[in-house]
């Protein structure tokens, strides 16, 4: 339990940070009372030497800094600072009247300008903006950084509903042991992500993890891809192939839809899992192997055990420790968090700033069934971010995601030409973004591929 003493510490150690650097003793602590006033952590400085010492050793949020100081000029000191502190945001002071100034400190990377004696009263609003947008960069960066040492750790795993928040204490309990895990739950609902975080979470997770999708194969192939083959071994295998068992030794393999696996494949799966050998086609002496295997499945095993397409002894084998992940249609709450996250990541991707989410655009993803799951959510968010402009509205939505929405266009008796030219304007812009591909485009529409080429054709596209 915390004493308050750490609470205190705590809360000192998150508070927003401001430095103040102006040569005027009355304004820097007039200024300093003010924002003490406002709950910021505030420190001083009267020249620009001082200014940059306490820059480098306190990286505030925001500094707010005067143009003429007694060592030098603040808007030529704008550059240094950014080398020293790159998500510091700056606000320049300028003389009274001397706009010039606050141009060339905007030029030079400020967030913005004051001129002295004429903005009192818009000093904090604007300081409080400069304190959003530097907590902003700083937690994209931190997230960029989580993603780059660790793609898929737990950190990066969004959710706050209760069901949830209970799968994930689950996969973090089981991922620092080395059982068996089986992920179950409908398409599209993160088994694959689950699973990476698992492995990232173990003592495995300086080894391989290997992953492979049991429905992408035929028996034979499925075999070949798993085991590995020597050379000879059938028609076609001209030299010896590794397979995924040796690719993940010491590691994790992650196979996914192993309800799909072939019944006589499962028999020489469940070997492996009893004994830590394996043969590969075509070889005579067993090889010794150390793997985790994580397996996942959107079907009820259990209904095709009883229905002779699973083994029983198999399935004990591979669900240790099983855990379910909740459909997105069981966690509603989640949906706004989720559906941020992907409109920050995509708007970053395609370089667009997105100024406002209209509140019908917000409501329609709350309000949709999702059969897809977060994999759904995911794309409908890619191909908003696509064929919007500087505003998320419900017509940069699907038109069955507009239709089913309470404030959909029927509703509002649209005409049924204003519906198709709106299908029209999203199709352009979607293969405007694919240059032409087709294929990629038909994919974010969620629409087939003879289905988009008769769309384009009815349209004149």
């Amino acid at each position: 339990m915390l004493t308050n003493k750490t609470h205190e510490l705590i809360q000192q150690l998150n508070m927003d940070r401001l430095l103040i650097i102006d040569d005027e003793d009355q304004i820097r602590r007039l200024l300093t009372r003010m924002m003490e006033l406002e709950g910021y952590e505030v420190f001083q400085a009267a020249d620009c030497h001082t200014g940059l010492k306490q820059l480098e050793h306190l990286h505030p949020d925001v500094t707010l800094c005067d143009v003429y100081l007694p060592d030098g000029n603040g808007v030529e000191l704008i550059p240094k600072m950014k080398k020293i502190s790159n998500d510091t945001e700056i606000i320049m002071l300028t003389a009274h009247g001397n706009i010039s100034d606050g141009v060339q400190a905007i030029k030079n990377g400020a967030f913005d300008y004051l001129t002295k004696g004429n903005d009192n009263n818009k000093i904090i609003p604007l300081i409080n903006r400069a304190m959003e947008k530097a907590k902003s960069n700083k937690q994209q960066v931190q997230q960029e950084n989580k993603e780059t040492e660790y793609p898929h750790s737990f950190n990066t795993i969004l959710g706050e509903s209760e069901s949830f928040k209970a799968t994930m204490a689950l996969a973090e309990k089981v991922s620092i042991t080395d059982v068996p895990v089986l992920l179950t739950g409908e398409t599209g609902t993160g088994k694959e992500v689950f699973a990476q975080s698992i492995h990232q979470n173990s003592p495995r997770k300086n080894k391989n993890f290997i992953a492979i999708n049991c429905s992408a194969f035929s028996k034979e192939l499925l075999e070949s891809e798993i085991f590995g083959h020597k050379a000879g071994s059938f028609t076609g295998a001209i030299k010896d192939k590794k397979g995924l068992f040796e690719e993940a030794n010491h590691g994790t393999l992650f196979l996914d839809e192993i309800g799909e696996m072939a019944f006589e494949l499962q028999a020489k799966l469940l070997r492996v899992l009893e004994t830590g050998e394996y043969i590969k086609i075509g070889d005579t002496k067993p090889t010794k192997i150390d793997i985790r295997i994580i397996s996942a499945t959107n079907r009820n095993l259990k209904k095709e055990i009883e229905n002779g397409n699973f083994r029983e002894d198999l399935f004990y084998r591979l669900s240790v420790f099983q855990i379910h992940l909740p459909p997105l249609r069981e966690r509603k709450g989640d949906i706004k968090l989720l559906a941020n996250a992907f409109i920050q990541k995509f708007s970053t991707q395609l370089k667009k700033t997105i100024e406002d989410i209209s509140p019908e655009y917000m409501n329609a993803l709350e309000t949709a069934q999702w059969k897809g799951n977060v994999r759904e959510l995911r794309n409908v968010v890619e191909r908003s971010l696509i064929v919007c402009d500087k505003r998320l509205t419900l017509q940069d939505l699907p038109i069955d995601m507009q239709a089913n929405s309470r404030t959909n266009l029927h509703e509002n008796n649209c005409p049924e030409f204003e519906l198709s030219a709106m299908e029209k304007r999203h199709i352009i812009k979607v293969l405007q973004y694919t240059k032409g591909n087709k294929t990629e485009a038909s994919r974010l529409l969620k629409i087939g591929l003879t289905t988009l080429y008769r769309k384009i054709e009815e349209y004149g596209i």
